[in-house]
């Protein structure tokens, strides 16, 4: 286990590369997470405790299997969406991942989690995908200097007073969501959410036919929640507040850097399009659930990706006793970071780190793998609630993509520096040139 040990003021925080996470008794957030509290309050993230609990069991059902077929007919929808627009320039096409792939993601998320959309909403969208990276800023801003963590202090500067304004337009996009979907279900009576809970707990096949009459959603279990008096309005809006940023943005990272790879690894690239191919002509070109189970190496694809560029590249702790570890005695309240990003580059499990290798995510080279060596969803009982869902979207839209098109790099992985936002980010474009299949045949 690698660890470092720094005095902040009067605090102290260890750095660490392997972790306590999967342990059940340390589940409570750093005050790392403290500054992030006027974004989203005490939600999934940053809650504690009986709340935690609470709010996860009421989450977990959105998630269910039932649940995730459904939003499969999403995935499909906004994978052809996409394709659509990069067709539509009738030619090779050069695009800034970044801004492309996060509107593909920001609609997913509001379709599927919120049961809405942001087709036509060009500059709402954009106004709020903006807003989401300005206010990382503002927090990483923050985080990086121990005299702001005072509030009082923080909102009175430049950086604070732009957060305010920022939040404005962020908690106004969600609670415009939640308005909508409120008022959709006052005009059924509810109807929709009564049929709902008589179904929730069933295994069968019953569930997905009532989600067909009106495909429900993350926030429609908070809205039920809601109903039994189980969570309140301002709870509503900091969970809807946490899924559209978790739901979208990290997802939208981990597409862009797998792109990128692909591109620069034109061998493994057709290796993946020819397997997409076989599943995508058997089944007339259109994706299901079970077809997006068929493509193992797609998968090892993501999973690697992941490995180089995990979304979320830190975690934090702040045990509640103290705890020894490897022969280090760390004291309870103590700020305990995960640096996932190197945990997923340490030589000791990963021969020749730094390179994009597929394989190692075979059933054979991942037998006895330390569970911790590789964590892109975190690990343990504060696990990505969301990592299924996250995986079918992300091999739903490179499915798309490398059916139809060819990545060329333009810009490369070696010239890109990341900074370290809430969410991996980099300082610069990521470009890349999609080829239509069509014009290469041609």
């Amino acid at each position: 286990m690698a660890s470092c040990r720094l005095n902040s003021f009067n605090h102290f925080i260890v750095f660490i590369t392997q972790t306590l996470i999967g342990q059940s008794r340390f589940t409570q957030k750093s005050n790392v997470y403290r500054i992030t509290l006027p974004w989203f309050s005490t939600g999934l993230l940053t809650s504690a405790g009986h709340k935690w609990h609470t709010r996860r069991k009421i989450l977990t059902p959105a998630f269910h299997f039932n649940m995730l077929r459904e939003f499969t007919d999403i995935f499909i929808q906004e994978g052809e969406r996409l394709i659509g627009k990069l067709k539509s320039e009738g030619r090779p096409v050069v695009k800034d991942l970044k801004m492309l792939i996060s509107e593909h993601t920001l609609n997913i998320i509001c379709e599927t989690a919120m049961g809405t959309t942001l087709v036509d909403k060009g500059k709402f969208q954009f106004k709020y995908r903006k807003a989401v990276r300005d206010v990382g800023n503002t927090i990483v801003y923050r985080l990086l200097r121990p005299w702001l963590q005072i509030d009082f202090v923080f909102f009175l500067t430049r950086v604070g007073m732009l957060q305010s304004k920022l939040l404005k337009i962020l908690h106004g996009f969600t609670k415009q969501i939640i308005k909508e979907r409120k008022e959709y279900h006052d005009k059924t009576n509810g109807r929709s959410l009564a049929d709902f809970n008589d179904k929730a707990n069933e295994e069968t096949d019953d569930i997905t036919c009532t989600l067909r009459k009106k495909r429900l959603a993350m926030l429609d279990l908070l809205l039920s929640a809601h109903r039994q008096n189980l969570i309140d309005d301002e709870g509503i809006r900091e969970e809807v507040d946490t899924f559209m940023f978790r739901g979208h943005d990290t997802t939208a990272v981990s597409l862009c850097f797998t792109i990128m790879l692909l591109a620069e690894h034109p061998e493994i690239q057709d290796r993946a399009r020819i397997e997409v191919q076989k599943v995508m002509e058997a089944s007339n070109g259109k994706l299901s659930m079970s077809d997006l189970q068929k493509l193992p190496y797609l998968e090892m694809c993501i999973k690697e990706s992941l490995r180089l560029y995990p979304s979320v590249h830190f975690i934090s702790r702040a045990p509640e006793e103290d705890v020894m570890l490897s022969n280090y005695l760390v004291p309870a309240h103590t700020t305990v970071n995960v640096y996932i990003y190197d945990t997923h580059r340490d030589p000791k499990f990963w021969p020749n780190p730094d390179v994009f290798d597929p394989e190692r995510f075979t059933p054979e080279n991942s037998h006895g793998r330390h569970p911790f060596s590789y964590i892109p969803f975190s690990a343990g009982p504060r696990n990505c609630i969301g990592q299924k869902f996250a995986m079918l979207e992300l091999k739903a839209t490179l499915a798309y993509l490398l059916f139809n098109f060819i990545f060329e790099p333009v810009d490369y992985l070696k010239d890109v520096i990341c900074v370290p936002e809430l969410v991996i980010q980099t300082k610069h474009a990521l470009r890349t040139k999609f080829v239509p299949l069509e014009v290469v045949k041609h």
